[in-house]
């Protein structure tokens, strides 16, 4: 049997000049596609402890990347690939709220690296992605597919130093860090010391306990539930996009703030019982509750703008004699 060469086979095809360079380059890489060898493991382990680390200072996106350049470029284990896949899908599921993608890697473990031991989490992670992507029927699919295996024997899979269980779902430092980043600054204050974030943890198990327990009971399929988080989600909806529209048009510089803090001295003094000004705070006394203040007022304006606006746009018509 004759065999042609590269270079004959482009001659034929009648490939020029651009053509013929991009033609060249992808026979190259289908040719030595897995000829590099990957690198060892004990280079591995670093960029692996790189990403644990980049994950406990909640660069999620960054973490992702290293994770995945760890499983494309070292030796890794079957096992591994499944423990590292997991530990991606869960950031995508649980830090970035990503739910497309969490499905693709909790899938990928179904699919390209099975491991009984991870088997009952990713079967309950699937549904959960399936139910936040609002694919109730197809969540049930997955529920009525998944094999229950014994809990026990699962491996700890994400980065951080488990502090707590809830059967077989374990709760690490940095479960605990990234609960406690997502309150209010205000709130965030109150859980500083150890026993105040073992308070703040033990409250958090008893909310994923009763959670849990809800859901067993099927009142995430109740009316009032059902209703109440579609309000509640509108809710959030409705506060992203003022955030996301009005929080670019809000600048503030000192100058601004100045003056703001002249026009409105009265704010900003301390008075008796009697309401007779005990002290004028100074400027930078004040500063934090000008700013405060001025910023608040600013999104109220731009609000109401942007409503009536919309308005207009809409041709809202509103009758206030009918109103009863």
């Amino acid at each position: 049997m004759t065999k042609t060469n590269p270079a004959e086979f482009i001659r034929y095809a009648g490939l020029t000049g651009v053509l013929r360079t991009a033609f060249v380059l992808m026979l190259l890489a289908v040719l030595f596609a897995g000829c590099s060898p990957k690198r060892s493991s004990a280079e591995g382990e670093k960029v692996r402890e790189y990403a644990n680390a980049l994950v406990n200072r909640e660069l999620y996106g960054q973490a992702v990347r290293e994770y995945e350049n760890y499983l494309s470029f070292y030796k890794v284990s079957g096992a591994q690939k499944s423990n590292i896949t997991f530990t991606i899908a869960n950031i995508y599921f649980e830090r970035m709220h990503d739910y497309e993608n969490a499905l693709a890697n909790y899938l990928r473990i179904k699919h390209v690296y099975p491991d009984k031991n991870l088997e009952t989490q990713v079967d309950r992670q699937i549904v959960a992605c399936l139910e936040r992507l609002n694919r109730s029927s197809d969540a049930k699919q997955a529920l009525d597919e998944a094999t229950a295996l014994d809990p026990s024997k699962v491996k700890p899979s994400r980065p951080g130093k488990v502090i707590a269980r809830i059967g077989d779902r374990p709760v690490t430092n940095e479960d605990l860090r990234y609960q406690l980043g997502q309150l209010p600054d205000y709130m965030r204050d109150q859980f500083k010391d150890k026993k105040q974030k073992l308070d703040y943890l033990r409250n958090f198990i008893a909310t994923e306990l009763f959670y849990d327990a809800a859901k067993r009971k099927g009142l995430d399929r109740d009316r009032d539930v059902v209703e109440g988080a579609f309000q509640a989600q509108k809710s959030l909806m409705v506060q992203k996009y003022l955030q996301d529209e009005i929080a670019p048009q809000i600048k503030e510089s000192t100058d601004d703030l100045k003056l703001y803090y002249k026009a409105n001295l009265d704010r900003y003094a301390e008075k008796d019982a009697k309401g007779k000004v005990k002290k004028q705070k100074s400027f930078e006394e004040a500063q934090k509750q000008v700013s405060d203040d001025y910023v608040r007022e600013k999104q109220q304006q731009a609000v109401q703008q942007l409503l009536g606006r919309m308005m207009t746009a809409e041709k809202v018509e509103v009758y206030d004699d009918l109103v009863e």
